[in-house]
């Protein structure tokens, strides 16, 4: 992986037959005074501050009142922003969890980090904060609420580099569990988290760096009583109790004498769009709804540069600039590759200094071109201009149009042919040759980033996306459909979801996901009819989509079409050896077919993906014991003994395997525990 190129030497190479041209200059001067090599930091010998950063999901600027808001949504972080820098114009880099925290812990942009979408992993060589501070002698420790930063899900795959405790651990969500118990926690249960490991830390363990994410404001909104029936807009009540929640951790801090001597910053990945520019959500455009995020820093009290007032600062900054300045407040030196800058020269600027001007800020997304085949979108704001690349160009006076609804892109051509060029030349010295060529989705990550309501299919994800094609402002209606239809999936809202979906492949014919997503709708309704055909379909778009398969093998199932079925199964586990489900939904079809050779040994890969696999160890051993091998089955049913103990058949099971080795003892004693567990029922 290749340094970053200086940025200097691109313009003058690029930019020189402009020079002739004065009023040029002034759309130049802010990416060049973005390019500066971020400051080095002396070595000192006061105390290292302990860090906490505080990730604030889907988090729209708009609602905190410290920036402004009159919804009194915030009191804690605004009683926390009267004690810290508050950075009015701070600004994400992508509108995506994954990628916008790539990009806040490396302080390199996406197309130098690579980590642009959901499943792509941050390479060991890139500078990561948590990873240097934790070489630095920090404790770190992470507490994450959703499944999108769970690197062992692989959604977020390298993210745990460096820490001493990632506590995630979501998995897909299972029947009868509800979001809560799988996909993501609320963050009173983060924050709580958060707390035992601080009571529990050594107090003589040096400083520590706790990073805490909340979920809760992105889609669907469902905050807990009483800020579901307090707030009246869905979407403020979960600001409001995330707030609640973190003023709690905030006091905790301040009980345990932690909370004046720490560097604690705040922000949010992203934003959230609720029909501006006709998105509902966010991930497809590159708007202020959901690029403009709150940011705020509390430097260190005792013992470190505390500030004698609370600035506000209106120079626009980007949260690529975080961790560099991370680094400077903790005493260590920002490595080269880091492209952001420290912000301390902004917070605390010199007497001397020349009056701050604003960076030019970057931010793209090639969310659409990955999940819809439509065209990536990059955008640069600077000077007064908002510019994005698109199919078809546009261009904000932000000084007149504010909210940019007005493209001037076509009555000043000139304008937005410099900015282009300029976006391009930042994009280019701020690139790196991709480390790997594609991803490939797996059908459970797939699965996963449906349930939060992302499109993915199985296909392979390109790591760079191309501007051209079909301009997302001309189909934003249909993504949002897609959106809402995935969650109503989710939420086992089908009736509701299919109309959407079938509105979807109005616009989207060829999307095999949109056919998966509807046929699955119908086959959880039990309506096969309407599922077979669609499923059918999917698989013509996308033969090689493991998950399309499975769905189409279950449908089958359900139908009584057992024999093809498992013609599908298999393809599912052709495509994707490692999934659990495929191969024990193939054990059972196998068994359904007298096949029970076949389903032995599926069972028993099952088994070695899954160990604690209930199912799997329980018909392994029922099928090993009426197949004369009761030695073999045993272990298997002491398995499924040990993850279910009050399930009766395991006992049962248990007793006819005993029986059949002639231990009357240990069959009686399985028996009277499954007589009692029925007992008991």
């Amino acid at each position: 992986m290749t340094g970053p190129i200086n940025h200097e030497d691109a313009y003058h190479r690029l930019f020189r037959p402009m020079h002739c041209r004065p009023w040029l200059l002034g759309l130049f001067f802010p990416l060049l005074a973005a390019s500066v090599s971020p400051a080095q930091t002396p070595k000192t010998s006061r105390p290292k501050p302990n860090v906490i950063l505080i990730t604030l999901d889907t988090t729209r600027a708009d609602r905190m009142g410290f920036l402004g808001s009159d919804r009194g949504l915030t009191p804690n972080l605004d009683a926390l922003s009267k004690q810290a820098a508050v950075f009015t114009r701070a600004y994400s880099h992508v509108p995506l969890t994954t990628a916008s925290h790539a990009t806040l812990f490396t302080g390199t942009y996406p197309q130098y980090n690579h980590v642009n979408d959901f499943g792509l992993p941050l390479v060991a060589s890139l500078p990561y904060l948590p990873d240097i501070l934790h070489r630095q002698g920090y404790r770190t420790a992470a507490f994450v609420g959703s499944i999108v930063l769970d690197p062992t899900g692989s959604l977020a795959p390298g993210f745990e580099r460096g820490f001493d405790v990632y506590d995630a651990g979501f998995h897909t969500k299972q029947p009868r569990e509800n979001r809560y118990q799988s996909i993501e926690r609320r963050a009173g249960d983060v924050v709580a988290r958060a707390q035992v490991w601080l009571r529990k830390r050594p107090s003589k363990a040096g400083p520590f760096f706790l990073w805490v994410h909340v979920y809760d404001a992105h889609d669907p909104y469902d905050a807990p009583e009483p800020y579901q029936s307090k707030f009246s807009d869905p979407y403020d009540a979960e600001i409001a109790y995330t707030d609640a929640m973190l003023g709690q951790l905030f006091a905790a801090l301040q009980t345990a004498r932690l909370y004046d001597g720490s560097l604690i910053a705040v922000m949010a990945d992203h934003g959230e769009a609720f029909g501006e520019h006709g998105e509902r959500s966010h991930g497809i455009l590159l708007y202020d709804e959901t690029i403009h995020v709150p940011l705020v820093i509390k430097l260190p009290g005792t013992g470190g540069p505390a500030l004698k007032a609370a600035p506000r600062i209106d120079a626009r900054v980007g949260l690529v600039d975080v961790a560099p300045t991370v680094l400077q407040v903790a005493g260590f030196s920002v490595p080269k590759q880091m492209q952001g800058q420290s912000l301390m020269p902004l917070i605390r600027p010199a007497r001397d200094s020349p009056t701050a001007r604003d960076r030019a800020i970057y931010s793209e997304t090639d969310y659409p071109y990955h999940c819809f085949g439509w065209s990536a979108l990059r955008a640069l704001r600077t000077g007064k201009y908002l510019y994005v690349e698109a199919p078809k160009r546009e261009l904000y006076d932000l000084s007149s149009d504010p909210k940019a609804e007005k493209n001037v892109a076509e009555s000043s051509p000139a304008i937005a042919a410099t900015l282009n060029a300029q976006l391009e030349a930042l994009r280019k010295s701020t690139s790196s040759e991709s480390p790997f060529g594609t991803a490939k989705l797996d059908p459970a990550q797939t699965a996963k980033l449906n349930a939060l309501g992302y499109a993915a299919g199985s296909n392979k994800v390109e790591p760079e996306g191309v501007v051209g094609g079909i301009d997302p402002n001309d189909r934003i209606t249909t993504a949002n459909l897609f959106h809402e239809g995935l969650l109503d999936n989710d939420l086992g809202e089908f009736q509701s979801a299919i109309p959407k979906l079938e509105r979807v492949l109005q616009t989207e014919p060829n999307s095999a996901v949109a056919y998966e997503q509807l046929g699955t709708a119908w086959t959880r309704l039990k309506n096969y009819e309407k599922a077979l055909p669609i499923l059918r379909k999917a698989i013509e778009l996308e033969p090689k989509s493991g998950l399309t398969q499975y769905q189409f093998g279950l449908a089958l199932f359900e139908t009584g079409d057992w024999k093809e079925s498992a013609v599908h199964f298999e393809q599912a586990v052709k495509f994707n050896p490692r999934w659990v489900d495929a191969h024990f939904s193939l054990a059972a079809v196998y068994a359904r077919t007298d096949r029970v050779p076949e389903a032995i040994q599926e069972f028993g890969k099952t088994i070695e993906l899954s160990p604690n696999h209930y199912r799997a160890n329980l018909l392994r051993g029922w099928f090993l014991t009426h197949d004369g091998k009761p030695s073999e089955a045993l272990p298997n049913l002491k398995k499924a003994a040990e993850v279910q103990p009050s399930s009766i058949e395991v006992h049962q099971y248990l007793a006819d395997a005993y029986d059949q080795l002639g231990d009357a003892v240990h069959a009686a004693e399985e028996r009277n525990k499954a007589q009692e567990l029925d007992e008991q029922r």
